[in-house]
């Protein structure tokens, strides 16, 4: 065991939590470190994560994807995860050392104590028995120098984007293995959304198939300006979209009476529909009921399982060369309509939780926290 002493004082860490069943109410919980590490563990000071609507959707899937597993805590609490930036601190890990930058999930928390295993030059994981049974893709921490994409002044996009364009990045890959499933367009739902214009992106970046937005009327303007989607309409004017055509469903607003209204229009037009991510904790489950409605049925998309089988056909190397460049891409493009909006502090943290919890942050807008 190796005793870490700071300042000759015990570190405090301090860690956002939200009831399991009622999100609106969250809390700080305060735990002493006392400097103790076992063999092989790590002590990770966490500078920076980004807070998005997809960490919304964390909670809402948390019990069916296991993501309140990632870093267990009391029962009825939770904590959620979020992409960040670290600092190795202090190793009792002989091939980890301290003053590394690394990128990977955390709790929003100050301090993480992870246990590192499978070290790479680019990389390691979190071999933690509780991370066990999730795929690798959410225990590992990769190395930020080791990355030929990093780049320090692009560490707050990275952190907004990167995440949510790689799920992106693999549905369009996933339809583009299966030819589309002999769809002429795609139709996606919540266009104001981070990761639906990311969606949008990758599509026009592959140039073989158009999207279609879908959002509220006062998010119409925004979305016309991202030049990612071929047409833009409100979920008022869903009933006027051309359903001759055959179309991909991707919905990411979890909204039940859209995705119903969508499939009776195009009818067996619907020849796949994704959901990627929804706010609503009750509505996974009625989306996935939806087994009544014509065309192609509702499925839940995994990111992870599209990432294996493509690691196992093109290579670890060849798909994140493929990713990275394509998120460079992405993030040069998003400097025409995100502004990063950085804040710290407890109070900061649930006031921003609590405006994308209840729909009130701008589209415009990207939040980079630290406790």
């Amino acid at each position: 065991m190796l005793k870490i002493v700071f300042m000759n004082k015990e570190i405090e860490f301090k860690t956002f939590e939200v009831k399991k069943d009622e999100w609106s109410s969250s809390r700080f919980v305060s735990e002493t470190f006392t400097g103790n590490l076992e063999q092989d563990q790590v002590l990770l000071k966490i500078d920076r994560f980004a807070l998005t609507t997809n960490n919304i959707t964390y909670c809402a899937a948390g019990d069916m994807f296991g993501y309140w597993g990632f870093f267990p805590t009391e029962e009825g609490f939770g904590r959620v995860p979020v992409m960040g930036y670290s600092d190795v601190v202090a190793s009792n890990h002989q091939d980890v050392q301290v003053g590394e930058r690394l990128w990977g999930f955390y709790p929003m928390s100050n301090y993480l104590v992870i246990k590192a295993g499978r070290v790479s030059q680019s990389n390691f994981f979190d071999v933690s028995e509780h991370r066990q049974q999730y795929a690798p893709i959410y225990s590992q921490y990769l190395r930020a120098l080791a990355n030929p994409y990093y780049e320090p002044a692009r560490e707050d996009h990275d952190l907004l984007l990167r995440g949510l364009y790689l799920t992106s990045w693999l549905v369009e890959d996933f339809m583009f293995d299966n030819e589309t499933f002999g769809a002429d367009s795609y139709l996606i739902t919540s266009a104001s959304s981070k990761t639906s214009i990311a969606l949008g992106f990758a599509v026009k970046s592959r140039g073989e198939k158009e999207a279609i937005g879908i959002t509220s009327e006062s998010n119409r303007e925004f979305c016309k300006k991202l030049g990612c989607y071929s047409e833009i309409i409100t979920y008022d004017e869903v009933s006027s979209l051309d359903a001759s055509g055959s179309v991909v469903i991707v919905d990411m607003a979890g909204n039940l009476e859209v995705l119903r209204a969508l499939h009776e229009l195009f009818q067996e037009q619907v020849k796949y529909s994704c959901l990627i991510g929804t706010t609503h904790r009750d509505e996974i489950k009625g989306l996935l009921s939806l087994s009544s409605l014509p065309g192609a049925k509702p499925e839940l998309f995994f990111a992870p399982s599209q990432a294996q089988k493509r690691t196992e056909e093109l290579g670890a190397g060849q798909l994140e060369e493929l990713i990275g460049q394509s998120l460079v891409d992405f993030q040069k493009y998003s400097d025409q309509w995100l502004t990063v909006v950085r804040a710290s502090g407890q109070e900061s943290i649930e006031v921003t939780f609590s405006k994308l919890l209840n729909g009130q942050a701008s589209p415009s807008e990207g939040y980079i926290l630290s406790v």
